[in-house]
């Protein structure tokens, strides 16, 4: 297989309370491993299964709606659970808080536009921190899109994401997702963030 579930870094209980084992269970085996399989069938005997998730996200507009939505959901949810730990919080430090103090004004106002643009993020899709190009900008994207695809709104490089489907949250939260949003940045763990920034 050219896409394999790449293995959590952490326990399903391991984000409790802010997201719970049962969500965590559901969404990294059902819904993460039927990206991996279904985008796997999508390249099947194809010149992609060659390439990298990057490379094949960078030219989506010219594959298959499989390939696009399965090769979002697979490429996002492993940056989603990447940047999430249970000993995660806080804010960042060195450089990138330096670049959000730039881009920002604060790391206040960073969480205040992210958080607005994740609970508006209409139907389903994901809330972003990305680079483009050493300026930090926040964006959503519909779907299982990213800012990495050509058909974009905003392009840049996600460093920081955040499912905002139904699924990523409602057994816990129900239709409150606002409440699941500020329960996020206790998870966030921000070397891994910084990691992408650099």
């Amino acid at each position: 297989m050219a896409f394999q579930l790449p293995d959590l870094n952490y326990d399903y209980n391991a984000l409790e309370p802010y997201i719970d084992a049962q969500t965590m269970e559901i969404h990294y085996t059902k819904h993460h491993g039927g990206y991996t399989s279904k985008l796997n069938d999508a390249i099947k005997d194809s010149e992609l299964e060659n390439k990298t998730i990057e490379d094949i996200l960078k030219d989506v507009s010219k594959y298959s709606a499989g390939v696009r939505n399965n090769g979002g959901g697979f490429y996002n949810h492993k940056l989603f659970w990447d940047i999430m730990s249970g000993s995660g919080g806080g804010q960042p430090s060195g450089d990138l808080l330096e670049t959000i103090n730039k881009d920002f004004g604060s790391f206040d106002k960073l969480k205040e536009k992210f958080n607005t643009t994740a609970a508006t993020r209409f139907g389903s899709g994901w809330a972003w921190l990305i680079n483009q190009n050493g300026k930090l900008v926040v964006a959503s994207t519909p779907n299982q899109d990213n800012p990495l695809m050509d058909v974009a709104e905003v392009k840049g490089t996600p460093i920081l994401g955040l499912d905002v489907w139904e699924h990523a949250y409602y057994l816990k939260y129900q239709n409150r997702r606002p409440e699941y949003i500020d329960a996020f940045w206790n998870v966030i763990d921000w070397d891994q963030v910084a990691k992408r920034f650099v």
